[in-house]
């Protein structure tokens, strides 16, 4: 039976960590780091409990670290092109590798790795890694890709700025400036790049900035930015990144991965997707492709290029986003699902990832609780894909200053850290706090039914809120139905308990082919029943708490 994704972000290196010192800049030594064994059976369950049937482990390929490794043969990376002591996850130095970070025994990382996809597997979930496939650590050197492979970069001109057959652009005769980086290290540190390749965030100079992504360097995927005529595509022959990077993917998905979620899928080509997508789906055609891409404009042309679920973030995030923090109507909702109609099965929602500051953050809405009808409105109003990130539904809240990573309410993927709440929700429970373990108890309760439910998981969803302008402001309603079952689902975005109506209108009737008579409808929420007279163009008085909802299910 198809199941709707639920996909569980772990920030891995963090996640297992219950080390309490939490000095900011600390090292791996001060602050301890969190290990791939850490999800163990017991662990593994409780994610599967929460809802989860897919977990992204953000951080396994080997990436940039100020950590030395280098007795166990991995080279050392410069501080000045680290961002923050751990580093950043995607500024990879070796896609052929594990990092070390997250291992017990840093000689059998990879078979950590493996054991790791096997527990997963055989919890019932399946296994998402990241492939970051628009740029790579500055220092980026494979010590671990096989024989046969050659290194990205290691036959490139660098005489040339662009060339099919480089991996890399460089500014010709030019040295990296690295006067504008910030200095991590002392003057033994500093970094030297001659020439200097362009870096990841396509600055195409040899002086990037602070606000740069000037770790990492931009991978050439036969794209010209900067000939006389401007872009320029050259796609033909292929170039020599296409098939470098393909052997990448089919060398993870050998290792039983699920999915690939694609960093910044946009900033690469469609035209590799289509090949590479094609090539690795032929051998493994389980394995899912998972997009980053936040131009809706172009969310139709990735998934013509093999993506499976695209991120609706400048879409239904942004819009929800709003609503939760009452700058936008609740009506609005209908919009973003409107715009992409067509193509809902493929979008992912979310209310929280890596990228993006913590629903109880005081840069959002500084209460978890008031993402409740978020939540329910992602998880419940189509079939397509929902995320959840480690401690999201614990109301973590993000607040922390652990080094690089500031006062943002971002959780850091730059810093040795540990996370308080996910320590006890996951390895102490016993200090669980009563507000923490209700919010786990309701977001197990909404993800859990949005597959052990068929109206839920598959079936066709009506939105109410046309013939419902009462609603418009901070209320949503709308009704999934399927064979026997009927969902009527209504969510309060608002700061009070509101006393409404809500009206289910002839065409309703029609389109979903609703019976006539008395029902009986169980809050799953609350267990509370009611007794509706379905008709059609009635309306029912409902109550509904603040920032809560309804989930009323009727078997017809």
């Amino acid at each position: 039976m198809p199941q709707k994704p639920i996909i569980y972000q772990v920030m891995t290196r963090l996640f297992g960590n219950t080390c309490p010192s939490r000095k900011p800049n600390g090292t791996i030594v001060e602050n301890g780091c969190g290990k791939m064994n850490d999800f163990d059976a017991a662990t593994l369950e409780s994610i599967r409990r929460l809802g989860a049937n897919h977990v992204w482990y953000t951080g396994i390929i080997r990436h940039a670290t100020t950590t030395d490794y280098t007795h166990y043969g991995i080279p050392q990376q410069t501080p000045m092109v680290v961002k923050g002591k751990a580093g950043s996850p995607y500024a990879i130095t070796d896609y052929y590798d594990v990092d070390p970070d997250l291992a017990v025994d840093v000689d059998k990382r990879m078979e950590e790795f493996m054991a790791l996809v096997k527990r997963t597997h055989k919890a019932g979930m399946k296994v998402v890694l990241d492939f970051v496939p628009n740029h790579v650590a500055r220092e980026y050197h494979s010590i671990m890709k096989p024989e046969t492979v050659k290194d990205l970069g290691e036959d490139d001109n660098s005489d040339m700025h662009f060339s099919t057959s480089n991996n890399f652009y460089y500014c010709w005769g030019q040295p990296l400036d690295t006067s504008r980086l910030p200095h991590q290290g002392g003057c033994e540190d500093l970094y030297v790049e001659s020439p200097a390749k362009a870096t990841g965030n396509d600055h195409f100079d040899n002086c990037p900035g602070p606000n740069d992504w000037y770790e990492t360097v931009k991978l050439n995927y036969g794209i010209d930015y900067c000939d006389a005529g401007g872009r320029s595509e050259h796609f033909s022959p292929i170039p020599d990144t296409w098939s470098k990077m393909t052997n990448i993917l089919l060398f993870w998905a050998a290792k039983g991965i699920d999915a690939f979620r694609c960093d910044m899928a946009e900033m690469v080509p469609p035209q590799f997707w289509a090949w590479a997508t094609d090539k690795v789906k032929f051998v493994y055609p389980h394995v899912k492709f998972i997009g980053e891409v936040y131009d809706p404009g172009q969310y139709r042309r990735y998934l013509a290029a093999g993506f499976d679920y695209l991120y609706d973030k400048v879409g239904m995030y942004d819009c929800l986003r709003d609503v939760i923090c009452h700058r936008r109507p609740a009506s609005d909702i209908t919009q973003q699902w409107q715009v992409n109609d067509d193509i809902l099965a493929h979008t992912l929602y979310f209310l929280e990832n890596h990228d993006e500051q913590r629903l109880a953050s005081e840069f959002f809405a500084a209460d978890a609780r008031k993402g409740i009808p978020g939540l329910i409105v992602s998880a419940l109003l189509n079939p397509n894909a929902m995320m959840v990130y480690a401690g999201q539904e614990l109301g973590e809240r993000g607040m922390d200053v652990e080094g690089f990573s500031g006062h943002d309410g971002r959780t850091t993927i730059f810093d040795y850290w540990s996370v308080d709440t996910i320590a006890r929700g996951y390895y102490d429970r016993r200090r669980l706090k009563k507000q923490e373990r209700e919010l786990r108890d309701l977001y197990s309760k909404v993800l859990r039914m949005a597959n052990e439910e068929p109206a839920l998981r598959e079936g066709v969803f009506y939105d109410l809120m046309y013939v419902n302008p009462q609603l418009a402001e901070r209320q949503f309603a709308f009704l999934r139905k399927a064979q026997n079952e009927l969902f009527l689902i209504v969510v309060n975005f608002d700061d009070t308990i509101v006393n409404t109506s809500v009206k289910i209108n002839h065409h309703a009737f029609e389109w979903l082919g609703l019976p006539q008579r008395c029902m009986t409808a169980k809050d799953m929420l609350s267990d509370n029943e009611y007794q509706l007279n379905l008709e059609p163009d009635m309306s029912y008085d409902l109550s509904i708490d603040a920032h809560y909802g309804l989930i009323l299910k009727m078997i017809l």
